[in-house]
């Protein structure tokens, strides 16, 4: 579907500095919608190993990331060559509460 938005969701595995309640949250309401999504295990570990991945990634239309801070999540994904669009939209598990996150992942358009 072209209206879709390509959601991906960061689990933040090896730094653990998105707080434990907040992904589990974010996930399970991914996961109880019926929302297409993405998982990877840590983004920062992508980047570092500059994981083709991520150029795929940074090609979608229409991407939501639930990560950490947009600045650092941006920073990741021009370290490893494949910048973001301007229209990707981030979101902070670090800062936002669960529910505000899965709300913009999962609204339409």
């Amino acid at each position: 579907m072209p209206d879709q938005p390509h959601i991906l969701y960061c689990r933040c595995a090896y730094a653990q500095v998105v707080p434990t309640g907040v992904k589990n949250e974010v996930l399970s309401k991914l996961c109880e919608s019926e929302a297409t999504f993405e998982t990877v295990s840590d983004l920062c570990e992508m980047a570092a190993h500059r994981d083709p991945r991520l150029q795929g990634i940074a090609a979608c239309k229409g991407l939501r990331i639930a990560a950490c801070y947009p600045r650092a999540v941006k920073g990741l994904f021009q370290q490893a060559g494949s910048p973001l669009p301007d229209d990707a939209q981030i979101l902070n598990m670090r800062t936002e509460k669960a529910e505000e996150i899965a709300k913009k992942l999962l609204e339409e358009g």
